[in-house]
């Protein structure tokens, strides 16, 4: 029987170094940008607090180590957790003050308003869940890089067929990023199959979010524009 080596073994199964910054850090900055332009009524805070607590904490993620994520930080790890829930309630926050001023009558006859408001927590809700996503699949990026969960709780097209990838392939923001669009516009798992239970629960939740927004937005647009 051939013993596989760690030169043989997929880079997501084996230790390699933790990805870039750049991506993960550029999607938030994208995320806080899109809340800013919310009108007040949207939130039950001051419409900066939440972004200001979340740009703070990334402008000290990235002041203590501004290359690639930290394999052992274990105040790190908690930092970004931080960093994606802040992200996360302030846009809950927004998307259940939506629902209740399109459900109340509340949200006016402003149809460019309503479709602008729509799809900018639309699209911030395809990043915080990749951030979840990105965050807990076998552990998060640092335990991703030790290459110690063999079971993975995504399982992307080039884990199934690693004879189609480059031998340094492994998944990375970008690629949760991917997950998250698809789940949010197809309503379903595309590509990429859901291997754990909180993985099925947490695309489930995404999908069922999403398609609140689409359809109490879009029926009020169609509504408004009659």
């Amino acid at each position: 029987m051939s013993v596989v080596t760690q030169a043989e073994m997929p880079a997501w199964r084996r230790e390699t170094q933790t990805e870039q910054r750049w991506a993960v850090g550029g999607a938030i900055l994208v995320a806080l940008c899109l809340q800013l332009p919310l009108p007040q009524t949207m939130t039950f805070l001051p419409v900066w607090l939440l972004p200001a607590l979340t740009l703070a904490l990334l402008i000290a993620l990235i002041v203590a180590n501004p290359g690639r994520i930290s394999r052992h930080s274990g105040i790190e790890r908690r930092a970004g957790l931080v960093v994606a829930f802040l992200v996360s309630a302030a846009n809950a926050v927004n998307g259940v003050q939506l629902v209740r001023h399109i459900l109340d009558g509340a949200i006016g006859d402003n149809a460019l308003e309503l479709l602008t408001t729509g799809a900018d927590i639309y699209v911030t809700n395809v990043i915080v869940f990749a951030l979840w996503y990105w965050e807990f699949d076998r552990g998060g990026p640092g335990m991703r890089a030790r290459g110690e969960r063999e079971y993975p709780d995504f399982l992307f097209p080039q884990m199934s067929s690693p004879d189609m990838a480059p031998k340094d392939w492994e998944p990375w923001y970008l690629d949760y990023l991917y997950l998250s669009f698809t789940n949010a516009t197809a309503f379903s798992p595309t590509d990429v199959l859901p291997m754990r239970p909180w993985a099925k629960l947490a695309m489930m939740a995404q999908s069922m979010v999403s398609l609140v927004i689409v359809v109490l937005v879009v029926a009020r647009a169609v509504n408004v524009l009659h």
